[in-house]
């Protein structure tokens, strides 16, 4: 009896060796690597953005590695509430071209100032385009900041978005709020 379960336990193990690489070949088509981004948000970013490599594994540290990306710019300006406008593209690991998406929303809290940046944002657990079309809320200010290039969360239906952004202009304070993403530039942020 013991060397029949002894048996059993090899060959389960033996066949859980074997799928295992396909499992984690097959994820990795269809997701991003760590130097697959930082290279990526490098050439974004340009030569000034030297935090990106420390902000991109510390995202992967806390969620692995993502599916997509967008690439953008937006403006942003507060004095207690606050407005944000951007546009990019998107793009998933494993589908052909990009996605066009424009995004607003509104913020409220002890917040002040105004600033222009590129958006890099990593996109996690997207299956199709078009579930970038929705509102994600977000906090800023409990951001993780290193050498010019700052990253916070917004989550959504198993989605989360970690937009990293690098620009010019002064900004302080916290605040809560969402983005949301659309088809076409909308100027009311609601």
């Amino acid at each position: 009896m013991t060397d029949d379960l002894s048996r059993r336990a090899l060959a389960l193990g033996l066949g859980a060796s074997v799928l295992l690489p396909g499992a984690a070949l097959a994820q990795n088509d269809q997701t991003y690597s760590e130097p697959e981004i930082v290279d990526a948000a490098e050439r974004f970013f340009g030569a000034g953005a030297e935090g990106v490599a420390a902000v991109v594994s510390h995202v992967f540290a806390e969620n692995g590695r993502p599916n997509g990306y967008i690439e953008g710019e937006e403006g942003s300006g507060a004095i207690g509430i606050g407005l944000r406008y951007g546009d990019g593209r998107l793009r998933l690991k494993g589908r052909g071209g990009t996605t066009r998406v424009y995004w607003q929303g509104p913020s409220i809290g002890f917040d002040t100032g105004g600033n222009a940046s590129k958006v890099f944002t990593l996109v996690y657990g997207m299956r199709d385009p078009e579930q970038i079309f929705q509102r994600f809320p977000g906090v800023d200010g409990s951001a993780y900041f290193v050498g010019g290039v700052g990253v916070n969360y917004q989550r959504r239906d198993n989605i989360t978005l970690a937009p990293m952004r690098a620009g010019v202009g002064f900004r302080l304070g916290a605040n809560i709020g969402y983005l949301a993403y659309s088809r076409r530039r909308r100027l009311n942020p609601f």
